[in-house]
């Protein structure tokens, strides 16, 4: 189990196919990527930055699932006796989307362009 843990943040560095320039340049984007609805502005301002894009792509596919399913969660919470649960659940959801955030923005900080885990295959920008 201590292994299958550990392989979930085994994604894929593709670092290498991104200019270090490029890398540099566009960090701020990078990170603008992760935070919410941030995310337009590298959509919009860094089209030509492959970097910035991939990281666009990462933020936007994070959005979009934390919207699906914390929302799925808030609505299922209102069922009366067992809604506690999926308030604990969306509690437990957040939090795990915001480490995917932090995970995202120390990558983009290290200059890597590596794949969140479960949710990081997803192409959304090309």
């Amino acid at each position: 189990m201590a292994a299958d843990f550990k392989n979930l943040f085994n994604t894929p560095d593709t670092t290498s196919e991104y200019e270090e320039k490029d890398i540099q340049d566009n960090k701020t984007m990078g990170i603008l990527a992760y935070i919410w609805l941030l995310v337009l502005i590298p959509i919009f301002a860094a089209k030509e930055s492959k970097f910035a894009r991939f990281h666009a792509n990462q933020g936007l596919v994070l959005l979009i699932a934390e919207f699906i399913v914390c929302g799925v969660l808030s609505i299922l919470s209102i069922i009366p006796f067992v809604g506690i649960v999926f308030i604990v659940l969306n509690s437990l959801a957040g939090l795990c989307f915001l480490g995917l955030m932090i995970l995202g923005i120390v990558n983009v900080v290290n200059g890597k362009a590596k794949e969140l885990p479960l949710i990081g295959k997803f192409r959304i920008l090309k």
